[in-house]
């Protein structure tokens, strides 16, 4: 679904430019030109787009190459260059990176390439399970590396938050719902979808802006990794009983 945002708006000249140093060199190979993540991403990050081209041969890489510099003084990425064909037979390969452009995009250059494409179900759930129990594993294994030591266990915290953030909007689109950047926000709809406590989540996200150097934050950390177990069996159970 396209959308519109202030960070595109602002961003208009370097996109129409870009789209016209796509055309020069892809001509009417090139199917489509979006923006996408505009409505996630902070006013500090650059730009993200994805060209549907024809085809992506050596001689495009080439002639896009010394434009790269310019495009990234001016607040863009560098594009994500994939044929149409490429974009649809990877669809079950990325579900979660293709879901996200899928639902969030504006269109620069020509109609929308993405019409008509969706990601199946089943591979949504599919990548949403494997992240939630990644970051499970990830979350068992530094605790034991930190020899619960307070100092690692607080740097493990505040550095999992955003991977912690990311596996609750994901699960949040696989159930419908629709995205919330605010994490308030985020807690309460893990509380309505999954049952764990939203001050608990909203206790982790901001966990490395109120984080005290004199606490112990093992406590924290015990329910954080219940609540990450939890968000696994959820989504491992999703739609099966």
């Amino acid at each position: 679904m396209a959308t519109t945002s202030e960070r595109s708006r602002a961003h208009r000249p370097a996109l129409f430019a870009l789209a016209a140093d796509l055309r020069r060199i892809f001509g009417v190979g090139l199917h489509g030109l979006v923006a996408y993540g505009l409505e996630r991403g902070s006013p500090e990050e650059p730009i993200h787009t994805l060209a549907l081209v024809q085809r992506v041969t050596f001689e495009d890489l080439a002639a896009c190459a010394p434009l790269v510099e310019g495009w990234q003084s001016a607040g863009l990425a560098v594009p994500l260059l994939i044929s149409r064909n490429e974009f649809e037979r990877t669809l079950d390969v990325f579900p979660l990176e293709y879901d996200a452009i899928l639902r969030d995009h504006t269109v620069i250059e020509g109609t929308d390439p993405f019409a008509g494409l969706r990601v199946a179900e089943p591979g949504l759930r599919r990548a949403c399970e494997e992240q939630a129990k990644s970051h499970l594993i990830h979350l068992r294994e530094s605790f034991l590396e930190g020899r619960r030591e307070p100092r690692a266990v607080s740097n493990l915290i505040a550095a999992s938050a955003p991977v912690f953030r990311a596996v609750l909007l994901n699960i949040a689109r696989l159930d419908g719902e629709t995205d919330s950047a605010s994490e308030e926000g985020i807690a309460a709809l893990a509380e309505r979808q999954i049952g764990i406590q939203a001050t608990l989540v909203a206790e982790v996200l901001a966990y490395s802006r109120s984080a005290s150097a004199a606490a112990d934050p093992t406590a924290l950390f015990a329910r954080y990794l219940a609540a990450s177990e939890q968000v696994w069996n959820y989504v491992d159970r999703w739609r099966t009983e």
